[in-house]
């Protein structure tokens, strides 16, 4: 590996993955750089859950190749499980566990010793704030709980990558932030953060980079705000009787100003900043699910 590649975290090269002949991912490209939280969106069956697979070892691919650290994910899959941890969209703590029950038996499984695991433990409870809920049975507990109790899960190897697939999915909107804030925590002590989110609001209020998937190929990667200067940075909405609410970018009020001097007064007419929902939407002519 050149020494310009170091500072990888992620790279794929080329890489396919074929169902019964049909191609969920083709040909994908993407390189994500150490200390980087990025946010991979696409939607429903754009191919992202395939991918997370194959980056997690679950899945091999049918071609192409990725590392994670400079590892290669097919050939050392062993190897590289020592580099990540994930946090699944669906919760998958054990629920005859309490909290500090379920740290415990993922600190076994990467054989922690017991020292490491009573310090580790402790100190990861104390991170995620869950310190006076440790031996509350994961049912006792709300759901923002459970998801920051994945997360400290997940962290107890010390892993430097991590994968959040659908971090906030079922959460109400003050808990969301607060996941917000220790996604932003951890990204800003080190840890590189994967990203898939159907929520665009928080893709745009967390990531330095997003990359959209588009049957099964990358069709867009930047900043949220490079993406909105591309589309436009003012929005306007025209709602059409006939037609339901169109949509026009422009690069600026001014110039979107000019544009409305131009339309028939009867129509109702509403200018506001464009957002990266609007560049999702443009893009692939859909709404964000998960797949």
């Amino acid at each position: 590996m050149c020494a310009s590649d170091m500072s990888r975290m992620i790279e794929i090269r080329g890489l396919c993955k074929d169902y019964s002949g049909q191609k969920v991912i083709d040909g994908l490209d993407l390189a994500v750089e150490s200390g980087e939280l990025f946010g991979f969106l696409g939607p429903n069956g754009a191919g992202k859950t395939t991918s997370i697979r194959i980056l997690t070892t679950l899945t091999k691919p049918t071609s192409g190749q990725v590392l994670i650290n400079g590892i290669d994910v097919a050939s050392d899959p062993a190897r590289v499980k020592s580099e990540f941890g994930i946090v699944q969209q669906h919760q998958s703590l054990n629920r005859d566990l309490t909290i500090a029950e379920n740290l415990e038996l993922h600190a076994r499984l990467h054989h922690l010793s017991r020292a490491d695991r009573e310090e580790r433990i402790a100190e990861l409870l104390d991170y995620v704030e869950l310190t006076d809920h440790a031996d509350y049975l994961v049912d006792d507990v709300s759901g923002g709980m459970k998801r920051r109790a994945m997360i400290a899960r997940a962290l107890i190897h010390r892993p430097k990558l991590l994968f959040l697939d659908e971090p906030t999915v079922g959460l109400d909107a003050h808990t969301r932030r607060r996941v917000w804030d220790l996604i932003r925590r951890m990204n800003s002590e080190g840890a590189t953060v994967f990203l898939t989110t159907h929520y665009i609001e928080e893709a745009e209020a967390l990531c330095k980079r997003v990359g959209v998937l588009h049957h099964g190929r990358m069709i867009a990667i930047g900043s949220p705000l490079d993406l909105r200067r591309k589309l436009g940075m003012v929005a306007v909405e025209m709602q059409m009787p006939e037609n339901g609410t169109q949509y026009r970018y422009f690069p600026d009020r001014a110039t979107a100003g000019v544009y409305i001097k131009t339309l028939p007064d009867s129509e109702k007419v509403v200018m506001r900043e464009s957002n990266l929902e609007d560049v999702f939407i443009e893009l692939t002519g859909q709404k964000v699910t998960g797949d």
